[in-house]
């Protein structure tokens, strides 16, 4: 028997697929894109770094048209035919990710008989609603209860379906000050281990090790976004140095990485949250960097790729701050009632270790002006891409 599962990731064109496949593995193992037609032309087997035990099998999407649609349904059918008929146990489907878009806000019943009839051999395996694009609370339930409902008109069918997780598989830029962080991941993880055969459940600290990395990882995609909008929003022609413009950002930034680690927003915690907002205010470090930068002989800057540098780095560094602040409330290791070790951490963060960074940035961009000036940023702090 094979020592890891397969998941069948199967739904519309366009739905999210191979972007849910790369946030889970944390890899750009699945291509993705824009167009009219589908990203994915035939059944691929993505194995991602072998830390989870389940392999995910990403598959043509269904498009509008009846007969592309066919063809989807019969690619699926075919390819689960025969690697039955063959023998093949690592191609054994042991549970599916039906993917269904959030924003679209409608399931038709011949959505689901589309899915039903192309998996239709693996007649017990468990099912997983996995909602795409899951923006808001409000969505999520709706969604949630939507699907539940077309679920159960199917009563031959019902009763595989096993959970509904709603997702958000990358960072979504409503607006400069609003950032709908990634989220449902981690659960849909937990989910499909616990369908899977006892045998093939990852060890706990393994899973919990492997999560933990992810966690760090879609939250640095947080800080990614925050940065080229901090980089945008900076390049403004007022006193940078008195502006608040990037406090909202800042907020956006600290509570979206807090919603990763599964740090809810109370009493308590919105102290904490603010602590690091007060100490990484963008009036007070930025003053310090320019006093630092108007010090150095050679670098001459315009006033807007000033600004830009400035608020790139400060928001970079906040973000970053708040990663680790955050990953040691969720290890144990801190609670939100630390308010001074958040702020001793902050001001770390914001202090002669970032005038440093910042200046010997504003050197390179001085004679590489045609680099956009966020990717340098993230470059120097070192933030790997989700």
């Amino acid at each position: 028997m094979t020592d890891r599962g397969n998941i069948l990731v199967i739904g519309k064109s366009g739905v999210g697929k191979s972007t849910l496949i790369n946030a889970v593995f944390g890899e750009e193992c699945a291509e993705t894109g824009w167009g009219m037609t589908g990203t994915t032309k035939e059944l691929r087997i993505h194995e991602g770094n072998g830390e989870l035990r389940f392999r995910l099998i990403d598959t043509i999407g269904f498009e509008p048209s009846f007969l592309k649609e066919h063809q989807a349904i019969s690619a699926v059918a075919k390819w689960s035919k025969k690697s039955v008929k063959e023998g093949q146990e690592e191609k054994v489907i042991h549970a599916i990710w039906y993917c269904i878009e959030g924003t679209s806000s409608k399931l038709f019943e011949r959505d689901i008989s589309s899915m039903i009839k192309a998996t239709k051999i693996w007649k017990t395996v468990p099912v997983i609603a996995v909602i795409t694009k899951s923006y808001s609370e409000e969505y999520q339930r709706n969604n949630i209860e939507m699907v539940q409902m077309a679920f159960d008109r199917k009563k031959n069918f019902h009763n595989r379906l096993k959970a509904i997780v709603p997702v958000v598989a990358a960072p979504f830029r409503i607006n400069q000050n609003i950032i709908v962080p990634p989220s449902g991941i981690m659960r849909l993880i937990d989910v499909t281990n616990d369908l899977m055969h006892e045998g093939l459940k990852a060890g706990k600290t393994d899973i919990e090790n492997y999560k933990l990395k992810r966690r760090r990882a879609l939250a640095q995609s947080v800080v990614a976004v925050s940065a080229t909008t901090g980089t945008v929003v900076g390049a403004i022609p007022v006193p940078f140095a008195d502006a608040l413009i990037l406090s909202p950002l800042e907020i956006a930034e600290v509570d979206g990485i807090a919603c990763i680690y599964g740090i809810n927003k109370n009493e308590e915690s919105s102290r904490f949250f603010n602590s690091i907002v007060e100490v990484g205010t963008v009036s007070v470090a930025a003053k310090t960097v320019i006093s630092a930068l108007k010090a150095v002989p050679g670098i001459n800057l315009g006033a807007s790729v000033l600004n830009a540098l400035i608020a790139g780095g400060i928001i970079t560094a906040i973000g970053e701050g708040s990663i680790y602040a955050f990953e040691q409330i969720y290890l144990g290791n801190k609670s939100t009632s630390d308010i001074d070790w958040v702020k001793k951490l902050m001001e770390s963060r914001l202090s002669s270790q970032l005038v440093n960074k910042l200046v010997a940035l504003a050197g390179q961009i001085s004679y590489q002006k045609d680099k956009k000036i966020a990717q340098i940023i993230l470059d120097a702090f070192k933030m790997p891409r989700a």
